[in-house]
This record gives C-alpha cells, structure tokens and sequence, in this order.
C-alpha cells in the first residue's frame, strides 16, 4: 500500500443506535424524540412497534455485522485502521466510544455516518452530536473528520440496482415490464426539506438505479418508478414530505397496477422502520387491496458496499480522486457552515 497523506489513525461508525431489550425501549425512544414536537401518543405507539419484536432493535446486531465485514475488507486490502462504533441515541453511547478513542491514544479518526442522504437529522444532527460527545470528553477527545456522502456512488448505486434486480425476478414474467419500482425514504418535515439537498439527492439516486436496472436487465422500457416517503411522526398539522408510501400503493392499485417493487433505498439495513413500516405494515396494505409488493432488499454488508466504505476511506487516507456517477458531483468533504440547518420546533437555534 502506498504510505497516507493524512495522519487518519481510526474509523468511527456513527449510527442511531436502537434497543436491545424491552426496558430498553422507552428509553431510547426519549433520547430519539428529546426536543421534537412529536405526541406521546405516537411515541408509545412506536413503542408498540419495537414491543412487537421483543423490545429489539436489529440495528445495533447489524452494525456490528457491518464492522465485522469491514474490519475483514481492511484486512484484505492492507489497510491497517482500527475501527470504532458509537450511537446516537443508545449503547454504546459517543462519548463514551470517544472516551475509549482517547485511552487508546486515537488523537484524529475518520467518521462513517450510516447515511447516504444530505439533511438535518441524515449529516448535521450527527456532527452535532459528534462535536457535543467530544465537548463532553473534553481535550483529549479525538478530531473526526466525516466521510463524505455516497448517494451517487457507483457502490451504493450498484447494489441497489442489483436488489432491485432481484426483487423484479420474483415477479412472473409476463407482469414484469409493467410493475412499478417505489423507491422509499424517510419523511422528514418539508421545512427541514427545504434548506438541504435531501429531495435532489434522492431523485438522483433513484434515477441512477433504475438506469442500472435497465442496463442489468438489457430493456430500456423496463418498470417505472416512484419516490415516496415513510415512517413520519410529526403531528398531523406540520407538514412532511409525502407520498406516504401505503397511500401510494393504494393509489397505483386504483390506477390498474398489479405489481410493486419496494426499493428501501433510504435505508442502509433492515431496521425497524424497515422491518415494521414496510415488512409489515405496507405488506399488509398490499394484501389488503390485491397488489403483489415484494420488498427489495437494503445494502446491509454486501460486498460492494462494504468495498465502497473502504473506497471512501481511501479517499481522504491516500488523498485520492472522489468517485461519483450522473448528474451530481461528488458531495464535499467539509459541510459549509449553514449546511442542513434546521431548527425543530422547541429547540433553541445554534450557531454553526
């Protein structure tokens, strides 16, 4: 391998975190929602959701899945990083992860955020929550430096066309070319929407997949595709991005549809808001009005996603060329300062 241009010694994970055991879960959902306009009633609600599957999350097993893959991918390739994990929102928690960077005498760490889309709660939140961990670290806590975003990374593209490839292969030939590709996203307020890039970057990637899928696929007249929205919890009277994907599925079944693809594409793994929003509640939506959804599958630890977060590293390590694909530019390395600014209803505005 050739020697770093930049002195990197460590790779911090950053994900939001989620319960691992039923008295785990309203506690977590208090640190999710600290500060947001959301009703208790759809916390508990919520609650529900995660009660239903034991009180645990999966996320937390399928990060660490990821860092084993990961770890196994460094390896392989000759980069010698060791690498950290540490939640937003539940153990382990980032300021103790810093604390144990700082033992280990990691003075200056790479950040790989488990998001692909650019907005308040998918990049500034977790820089927020990254800069008040080591705030509460205090001198010793390492600088970290966050990758940058991957939306239009011929990695992250790839695999989603592929999953969506696959999906489309269970259904029966003859339905294929008219099924419909929705791809789904986390609803966020339209008032967060609109100082960030969060909508452009999705219809981007979304277009960049079905591109692929019809390279995959040798039919340039293959299935159409949607944009639709998931798992809000705002109140009713603040608005959000929409489609919600359930009433969109209702509505391509009115218009004659027979056959949906579900491409989770702004979700890394099979969470809850996968497992629950889509898994359960959508597919039964489906079975209610007739239609045939079957769910494509995240990127979760496949191995070209997995090379693609070592691609990324390897950006900022070696100093080496950013890689992106369409119409986009590779995102910056370095957010400007009013970046994704949001301030949630109840929260004092910061500067930064």
């Amino acid at each position: 391998m050739p020697e770093p241009t930049n002195t990197y010694d460590a790779l911090l994970v950053v994900s939001f975190g989620g319960p691992e055991g039923p008295d785990d879960v309203l506690p977590f959902l208090e640190n999710v929602l600290r500060g947001r306009n959301v009703p208790r009633e759809r916390m508990l609600e919520v609650a529900e959701h995660y009660q239903a599957f034991g009180g645990v999350s999966p996320i937390n097993a399928q990060v660490r899945e990821l860092i084993a893959a990961l770890r196994q991918e460094f390896s392989t390739s000759g980069l010698q990083l060791p690498i950290y994990w540490g939640n937003r929102n539940w153990h382990p928690l980032l300021p103790d992860t810093l604390r144990q960077m700082a033992k280990d005498n990691v003075t200056q760490a790479l950040g790989f955020v488990t998001s692909a889309f650019s907005s308040y709660s998918g990049c500034r939140q977790y820089r927020e929550n990254i800069e008040a961990a080591q705030t509460e670290v205090g001198s010793q806590a390492p600088a970290i430096d966050k990758l940058r975003m991957f939306y239009n990374h011929p990695g992250f593209v790839e695999v989603m066309a592929e999953s969506a490839v696959n999906a489309l292969h269970q259904i029966p030939p003859e339905r294929r070319a008219n099924a419909m590709l929705v791809f789904t996203a986390h609803s966020i307020p339209q008032s967060m929407a609109d100082n960030c890039a969060y909508v452009s970057q999705l219809e981007e990637s979304c277009r960049l997949v079905v591109e692929h899928v019809r390279q995959l696929m040798a039919q340039q007249d293959s299935s159409s595709w949607r944009l639709v929205y998931q798992s809000r919890s705002g109140p009713p009277s603040q608005p959000w991005l929409e489609p919600d994907v359930c009433d969109d599925l209702r509505a391509f079944r009115q218009q004659g549809g027979t056959d949906a693809v579900v491409v989770p594409i702004g979700f890394l793994s099979d969470h809850m808001e996968v497992l629950f929003d889509l898994d359960t509640e959508a597919a039964e939506v489906g079975k209610e009005i007739g239609l045939n959804m079957v769910r494509a599958a995240t990127a979760g630890t496949h191995p070209r996603f997995v090379k693609m977060i070592r691609e990324l590293v390897e950006e900022r390590f070696y100093d080496r060329p950013r890689v992106a694909i369409g119409d986009h530019p590779p995102s910056h390395d370095v957010c400007p300062t009013d970046c994704c600014r949001y301030v949630p209803r109840g929260r004092p505005a910061t500067n930064g």
